[in-house]
């Protein structure tokens, strides 16, 4: 939390001060990039437009450079292409770099892997916005180009350890379980009720089956007799 960065205007900046004491949404991207990077943020404003926290007051947003080689002119031409489009949003968002060293150090702790492509000349990694608790620790993976807004709110109440959201939000968490593998929530009724259905059917087919074998050895004992 308290590794050095360099922010769109060219200061230095850190995940602790960014933080401030809120969950935070930690985006690594290239600023470059001249494929899905700016869709990814594009679908990350879009879904913290629909949710009910505030960026910015709620929690912090920052879109951290994965390549060293970037600067803090790549990174405000970024902000300043994504205020275009979410005047509202960008400046709520941070947009930092860093030296290979600091890069390294936050995205070993989140566990998140990249690589660099010399066919395409630049690094190849997954779309994934990490949803950070105040402490510093990860809290959760949000995977893919744009999260669903309801699984944003749940991911950042999580998140807020008791200190974000209000009762019925956080009680929504008692009703939703967080899949690792798709990095979506899923209500725990509905998968309950497809556990319960499954046993149903089970032991339905085994009644069906015992009730077929016992008719079958009645006939064969009538036969038989």
């Amino acid at each position: 939390m308290s590794t050095t960065f360099i922010d769109e205007a060219g200061r230095a900046a850190n995940l602790k001060s960014a933080a401030a004491g809120r969950p935070m949404l930690l985006v690594p991207v290239l600023h470059r990039c001249p494929n899905i990077c700016g869709v990814t943020l594009s679908g990350l404003m879009e879904a913290v437009r629909a949710q009910s926290y505030k960026p910015g007051k709620d929690f912090a947003v920052v879109a951290m450079s994965i390549d060293p080689t970037e600067t803090p002119g790549d990174a405000r031409q970024s902000m300043e292409e994504l205020c275009k489009r979410y005047p509202d949003l960008a400046a709520a968002v941070h947009a930092w770099t860093g030296s290979g060293q600091a890069i390294a150090a936050v995205t070993g702790a989140l566990g998140y892997r990249y690589a660099w492509d010399e066919q395409i000349g630049q690094y190849a990694h997954i779309s994934a916005t990490a949803v950070v608790t105040p402490s510093g620790h990860l809290s959760r993976w949000l995977y893919g180009l744009a999260p669903v807004p309801d699984d944003l709110n749940l991911a950042l109440t999580e998140a807020g350890q008791g200190q974000l959201g209000s009762w019925g939000q956080q009680l929504l968490l008692l009703c939703y379980h967080y899949d690792p593998t798709t990095g979506r929530y899923s209500p725990i009724v509905w998968n309950a009720l497809r556990v319960g259905a499954s046993v149903t059917i089970a032991s339905l087919a085994g009644f069906l089956g015992l009730a077929f074998l016992r008719e079958r050895r009645r006939n064969a004992v009538d036969r038989d007799g």
